[in-house]
């Protein structure tokens, strides 16, 4: 069974997300933005080996301790899409933009596109192709738990910001329409930021794609 937890990280409260198989303890992080100490807390509280990192896309509190932990636990970066190419080369600028400790330049080990899988001990999530808020978002669904790990696409009675280069907002709607609402109303999404919420729910109330 697919289990989760999720670890506000930096002072923007991102949602990093440690993700396992109960089974076997195996392990993802998605989006380790920074504060290693306490998801590294909280990893050996919950008594799981890491396999690899996830990412939804590049933005600085999403994937700004990305380096370090692959390089510290030989951790494979898996995602985002290749769009987000120029987010991780900027990750110095913004770390030094938004007050954030330096971060360190990584390679992804495995790019992701639509339609691709990721797999962490018996369990196996669907990669979504997801631009909008940056080029290369992609989201992690899993269709047995009904939950979708979706980075900075939806809110709970929001949607992510489109301001930033390489943002485009009808991208974003048809990004949340064409590919999360199919997911089924019943499905958890797990936000970047603040509470949890079902996709039945934002489609009925959302201001931003409410009724769509």
């Amino acid at each position: 069974m697919l289990r989760y937890l999720t670890v506000p990280v930096t002072a923007f409260a991102q949602n990093c997300s440690v993700i396992w198989c109960d089974r076997t303890n195996d392990a993802a992080v998605v989006d380790p933005g920074g504060d290693l100490p306490r998801l590294r807390a909280a990893v050996a509280r919950l008594g799981v080996r890491l396999r690899a990192i996830w990412l939804t896309h590049a933005h600085i509190d999403h994937a700004g301790a990305t380096g370090t932990l692959s390089r510290e636990d030989a951790l494979p970066v898996i995602g985002p899409h290749p769009g987000d190419q120029f987010w991780i080369d900027a990750l110095p600028q913004q770390s030094q933009m938004f007050g954030f400790p330096r971060a360190e330049p990584f390679t992804p080990t495995r790019w992701l596109a639509d339609g691709d899988t990721v797999t962490i001990g018996d369990e196996t999530l669907q990669v979504r192709h997801c631009p909008g808020h940056t080029p290369g978002h992609v989201v992690f669904h899993s269709t047995g738990a009904k939950r979708c790990f979706v980075g900075d696409v939806l809110f709970a009675g929001s949607i992510g910001r489109t301001d930033f280069p390489g943002g485009n907002h009808d991208q974003l709607i048809d990004s949340i329409v064409e590919r999360l609402w199919p997911m089924g109303d019943d499905t958890v999404f797990i936000p970047g930021h603040g509470p949890e919420g079902t996709f039945g729910e934002e489609r009925r109330h959302n201001p931003y794609v409410g009724g769509t």
